[in-house]
């Protein structure tokens, strides 16, 4: 039997990176899983490969969030769970930033986050209970220089798990948040993207960048993030809710002087 056997999950940001793993450990796990994003061929591409539902969600827009919840509706019945996965990241010095860029970054961020809790949760409370997971990061829980838009919206995202898991808990719905480092996905490397570049070197780089700063001494997989988020949505973490995972290598536990 899979941890999450007859459930039904959406997850945003799911047809590349981290969403993409969830979506396939989800599915592996027996999880009807739904995957939304504004990606639609390589979204569809992937729900036919795991046996999936695709669906059309820009995170930032409370109509396209509403016409998810009842195409999943019309197809499952119910919704069980969600993952709100879905993120983006820009770089600038924070006295450098566009307002129309830190109110991109936010909208999706944080307002993406805000609209899935929002929308899902009377869902998730109708079918009984279930579990949110929030993709929060290491930058929620500390700061870093030239990722302040992001830096900001992944507070905000820890801060939102907290209150959401307060308010919900009565409803029978546990929220937690996970908080990864640097994790080889497009968004760490953006060789991912480009077909002239070869992503595998890219990733050597990056483990012999991060093998400085990361106790671990790599950069993390998607599918490590993935398996966290499995825990937060099973009944493996059945008493666990509020609360912040950090997936890291360690980065965040201090500065290493050796």
């Amino acid at each position: 039997m899979g941890k999450l056997d007859g459930r039904v999950v959406l997850i945003t940001g799911a047809a590349r990176g981290q969403g993409e793993q969830e979506a396939r450990l989800f599915a592996a796990e027996g999880a009807k899983v739904v995957i939304a994003d504004v990606l639609d061929d390589q979204g569809e591409e992937l729900a036919k490969e795991v046996g999936a539902l695709y669906v059309h969600l820009d995170v930032g827009e409370e109509s396209d969030w509403q016409s998810a919840v009842a195409a999943v509706k019309h197809a499952y019945g119910r919704i069980d769970g969600l993952v709100n996965n879905a993120g983006i990241l820009r770089f600038n010095e924070l006295v450098s930033t566009p307002l129309a860029e830190f109110q991109q970054v936010l909208q999706v961020n944080q307002v993406g986050v805000f609209l899935g809790i929002k929308t899902v949760a009377p869902e998730i409370e109708a079918a009984g209970g279930g579990t949110i997971v929030n993709t929060a990061s290491y930058a929620g829980l500390t700061g870093m220089a030239w990722v302040g838009a992001y830096t900001a919206t992944k507070h905000a995202i820890v801060g939102l798990t907290r209150v959401a898991a307060l308010e919900l808990a009565a409803k029978k719905i546990r929220v937690n948040a996970v908080c990864p480092g640097a994790i080889d996905t497009a968004m760490s490397n953006p060789a991912q993207l480009d077909p002239a570049a070869n992503a595998e070197e890219a990733a050597q780089a990056l483990d012999e960048l991060y093998r400085k700063l990361v106790p671990l001494g790599r950069i993390g997989r998607p599918e490590e993030v993935a398996r966290l988020a499995l825990f937060l949505s099973s009944e493996d973490s059945s008493y666990i809710t509020g609360q912040p995972f950090v997936i890291d290598g360690g980065w965040l536990a201090g500065v290493s002087v050796v």
